[in-house]
């Protein structure tokens, strides 16, 4: 990592700068500024085929924009994969879980400790324990992450971004296939995590859930941040609405 004179552009701790990303002649993103500061919840949300996820993905590493420029803690990343992102403390969560199958909940938990997070005896096991107490998965540690249910698949998602020990959390559509119970479980769950001073950045459909945790929303449509600002300003935007209802993202 190079140190930037513009020290993560603005100050802030994540920080997508000009962000432009194409796959061949199709383009996704198109010039994205956004910034997350420390202990910040954002909430990011937006029709199907607004770039939502591949924005998460540039944050994350999974993908280097095609033009721009990602920040984390002043330093310019743009070059670091997704693995090298969670070892400095950027970690994420996808919309359809990936366990490692053939093992247990913990022993996925302790990869994600040992392998994501660079932790390393102690500290990983304890990681791991903190984690999956908090995700309400101690109860089945021991059960094979093949054999859980969609919601309990969903939790450990969460714990093994969690027990890699990370500064940022980014979750992409966690909320999803959940019932109410399940969703307001969830929100406890977030709530908790902020209390402890982590920033999370959250792609939901479900707007309603959203926003109990999230202090800003951002809406994202065609490639393009649209508005950005408090949740009751932003739901109330014409061209929020309008993206919406009017339907033009595709999926």
């Amino acid at each position: 990592m190079q140190e930037t004179a513009a020290s993560g552009v603005d100050g802030s701790l994540l920080v997508g700068a000009g962000v432009h990303k194409s796959f061949g002649a199709l383009s996704v993103l198109d010039g994205v500024n956004f910034t997350l500061a420390a202990n910040e919840a954002v909430g990011i949300v937006g029709p199907n085929g607004a770039g939502k996820t591949t924005l998460l993905n540039v944050l994350a590493g999974a993908y280097r924009p095609t033009t721009g420029a990602v920040y984390f803690e002043g330093a310019d990343v743009t070059t670091l994969d997704a693995a090298q992102r969670c070892r400095i403390g950027i970690a994420r969560s996808h919309q359809i879980p990936r366990p490692f199958g053939g093992m247990t909940v913990f022993e996925n938990c302790f990869v994600a400790a040992t392998t994501g997070g660079g932790l390393a005896g102690q500290r990983a096991y304890q990681c791991c324990v903190d984690s999956l107490k908090l995700c309400q998965m101690l109860h089945v540690a021991n059960r094979r992450a093949e054999t859980l249910g969609l919601l309990d698949r969903k939790r450990l998602e969460l714990a093994r971004a969690l027990a890699t020990g990370p500064r940022v959390l980014l979750l992409d559509e966690i909320g999803g296939g959940l019932t109410d119970e399940e969703a307001n479980n969830l929100v406890e769950t977030i709530q908790v995590l902020r209390g402890r001073g982590l920033a999370i950045v959250w792609i939901e459909h479900i707007v309603h859930v959203l926003i109990r945790v999230v202090e800003r929303l951002v809406c994202m449509d065609a490639g393009r941040i649209i508005a950005d600002g408090k949740p009751e300003v932003v739901i109330a935007d014409a061209a929020v609405i309008d993206a919406y209802i009017g339907g033009r993202g595709a999926s």
